[in-house]
């Protein structure tokens, strides 16, 4: 008969074969002869933890320690299993034991660490990553996990140096090269990220996460078709994961597809109604196609999420443009708490490797550099508003930079702007770090966002802090809720001093208006004819240019009684899509309005488009979300407006605009007074040629349509921060005077 040390040794090369029920027999074998064997039952116990037999495993370690209770390898055995069977607490107290005997054990601080990580202690995991590193530079798993704990700590240049170091030690490590390619696309750079992706896939082509990923990415490539594949992928192999369908959705949403995006909205909320972001993008498409049913108790579902995740310090991750969109209206404190648990979500600033300490210098001398952030320097709403301010900037006090990040195009409105900046940087093609380090080697003193939460952002830049001052402007109508953000241009209209508490930015207080204008802008020469607008030849025309989404329940509904109670009005709104325009017909006829009595504007080039104005007798607004850009397109054209102004930013830009060009009187605060007026406007000719001719008198003398004066304003915006900061103050909130009018301007 084989002695114990011939059986001991056919046992532990049919182990180390892999040969795991030959080991686990041989084992048995030699605990029957003598159960006193501690090392037979320590490997019989790992035998049993290679096979997830975890319980297995835990008893026969623990008979390992009976016998033996001063042996390192078998506290740290234990301790996994104990880990697999959910008992952290035992499995860490085994980990500490096995350390307290022997502190070599590279293993057991690896585990050790994975344990605490379990249970939210980075730090605590962090070290024992690396003690384990110390005793074992070449240990994959432990430069893996590091890299995960570093990562939940936002410390992505550090995670992604231990991402890199395991997958040069392990290859073939998919998880490692998958959260690589995360990290990677975190700090914005893309393209080494999508390399990633597809090698992790090569890998391990049925790891769903890595599908996703890479659809995700693909997506912000602007690559829609391969980013639908791809998640089409991925819900083939999780095909109950409720964020693929609600990612699926957002492509398809950008693709086109709105009505395969609402299914997956749908879907996602069927898999998991606990799913805010999912609600809230749900609500949205369908307020684009003006599908009411349902919308006001989804749109709560989205408050209600908001609300909880501030109670609960959780974040409900729905996008700040959106919730301000929604057609039920939110506080200034909601909005906030949105924005704050939207930027939880965004990196962790980081210290930019290598940037000098920006001296703090005399404000006199030499320039300040302002430098204005978007991806909008094409044909786009924003850059109609500003061109003209950029032109006028005083060259003899600043330096003026655009930093691009969007699509070029070929338009003149691109030419205009790059002509009209001192320097044009394009930063497309940069990550978001790089993009920052350019923007800090440039020494940029006043870095200005004028995008915001709003499509395409790259919030990140501002994130890392490229500028000693950063400042929310134009773009986004409401707080960022961010710590790196200064400051915020606003009026005391739409944004009164006592509303400072809702605010994360320093209210700046801009005299008149807070939106910038351009009167160069472009309008058609000929106005169209009502039969060319499809109007009928007599009667009043109501009519409302936003955006379909802006359009409530609510708001249509008072439209409708507003066009029963003026006899042969007509009310002309904006074709966005043919859906929407149809549900409006139905919604009309539902109110006892004939749907004739609706009439839409079809897409024309923005020149054409604004003429049209010409041809409308009273411009309707909508509410809780006014109109920005276009209030001002049909004011400077001389159609008058009628508001509703309510609490918050998003609802009080097209009031502060009225106060500019003199009419106040065409700001309401309810419902009913708003439709009131309405009608009275409609009926009482001689008053509202009266308004309209208050309103081609003032367009032309307001400040809010004058470059140049607008320009004035901001400047002494400008350097009242730039003093603030030379000084050594934080920001503060403040208010400019009027610049006075030179040569008649």
């Amino acid at each position: 008969m084989p002695s114990l040390a011939e059986l001991f040794a056919v046992a532990v090369e049919q182990h180390q074969a892999g040969r795991l029920p030959e080991a686990e027999a041989s084992y048995r074998q030699i605990l029957a002869l003598d159960p006193r064997q501690a090392e037979a039952w320590n490997l019989l116990g790992v035998t049993h933890i290679q096979r997830g037999q975890w319980t297995e495993a835990a008893d026969c370690l623990r008979r390992a320690l009976a016998l033996k209770p001063d042996e390192a390898f078998y506290h740290s055995n234990l301790g996994n299993a104990l880990k697999e069977l959910g008992d952290r607490d035992g499995a860490i107290a085994c980990y500490r034991r096995a350390l307290a005997l022997d502190d070599k054990l590279s293993q057991a601080h690896h585990n050790l660490g994975v344990a605490l990580n379990e249970l939210g202690q980075r730090d605590e995991a962090v070290a024992c990553y690396r003690r384990a590193l110390t005793l074992d530079p070449r240990f994959a798993h432990a430069h893996y996990n590091l890299g995960n704990a570093l990562y939940g700590q936002g410390q992505l240049v550090e995670a992604i140096a231990c991402f890199r170091q395991t997958v040069s030690l392990d290859p073939s490590f998919a998880e490692a090269v998958h959260n690589l390619g995360v990290a990677l696309k975190l700090r914005g750079q893309l393209a080494e990220a999508l390399t990633c992706f597809r090698r992790t896939i090569a890998l391990a082509p049925n790891f769903a996460e890595a599908h996703h990923s890479l659809a995700a990415l693909l997506k912000d490539l602007g690559q829609l078709e391969e980013s639908v594949a791809s998640y089409s992928r991925a819900l083939e192999l999780r095909p109950a994961s409720a964020m693929a369908h609600y990612n699926l959705a957002n492509a398809l949403q950008e693709a086109g597809a709105r009505d395969e995006a609402i299914a997956g909205y749908r879907r996602a909320l069927q898999l998991q109604p606990d799913y805010p972001m999912a609600a809230a993008a749900l609500t949205h498409q369908l307020q684009q196609i003006c599908d009411w049913e349902g919308l006001d108790a989804l749109a709560r579902r989205v408050v209600d999420a908001v609300v909880a995740g501030a109670v609960q310090g959780t974040k409900a991750g729905v996008s700040p443009f959106i919730f301000l969109a929604l057609p039920i209206s939110t506080t200034a404190q909601q909005q906030l708490s949105c924005a704050q648990q939207w930027v939880a979500g965004l990196v962790k600033p980081a210290v930019l490797p290598n940037q000098p300490t920006r001296p703090r210098r005399s404000v006199a001398k030499p320039k300040i550099k302002l430098g204005y952030l978007s991806s909008d320097y094409h044909y786009h709403a924003t850059a109609m508003l500003v061109v003209e301010m950029f032109e006028k900037h005083d060259r003899g006090r600043f330096e003026v930079i655009g930093y691009s990040y969007g699509r070029p195009d070929d338009s003149p409105m691109r030419h205009r702007l790059v002509q009209a900046l001192d320097r044009f940087v394009d930063l497309r093609d940069l990550s978001h770090v790089d993009a920052a380090r350019r923007i800090a080697a440039d020494e940029v003193d006043i870095l200005i966002d004028l995008k915001g939460y709003t499509w395409g952002a790259r919030t990140q830049i501002l994130v890392e802090r490229p500028a000693p001052i950063q400042v929310n402007y134009l773009g986004f109508p409401g707080t960022m809720g961010a710590p790196f953000i200064d400051y915020i241009l606003v009026d005391d209209f739409i944004a009164p001093p006592d509303q400072q508490p809702f605010y994360s930015e320093s209210l700046v207080h801009l005299p008149g208006c807070y939106q910038v204008n351009d009167r160069r802008r472009a309008i058609a020469d000929r106005t169209p004819s009502r039969a060319e607008c499809g109007l009928p030849e007599r009667g009043f025309v109501f009519c409302c240019f936003n955006n379909n989404y802006k359009i409530t329940p609510e708001v249509f509904a008072a439209w409708m009684r507003i066009v029963q109670a003026v006899p042969g009005s007509v009310l002309w709104l904006f074709e966005s899509n043919p859906t929407a325009a149809a549900n409006l017909r139905r919604e009309a006829v539902a109110r006892g309005v004939s749907a004739e009595r609706l009439v839409f504007a079809p897409r024309l080039p923005l020149a054409e488009h604004q003429a049209r104005f010409r041809v409308a007798d009273l411009f309707l607004d909508t509410f809780p979300v006014n109109a920005h850009t276009t209030a001002s397109e049909s004011l400077w054209v001389g159609c008058p407006l009628l508001t509703l102004a309510g609490e918050t930013l998003v609802a009080r830009v097209a009031g502060s605009l009225l106060r500019a060009v003199g009419l106040p009187e065409l700001i309401t605060t309810n419902l009913e007074e708003y439709e009131k007026l309405a009608v009275q406007l409609a009926t009482d000719p001689t008053r509202l040629a009266d308004l309209r001719a208050r309103l081609a008198a003032n367009r032309t003398a307001a400040a809010v349509f004058d470059g140049g004066r607008f320009a004035r304003s901001v400047e002494a915006a400008y350097e009242r921060m730039w003093e603030l900061y030379v000084s050594g103050m934080p920001p503060a909130k403040f208010a400019i005077d009027p610049p006075p009018r030179v040569n008649g301007n």
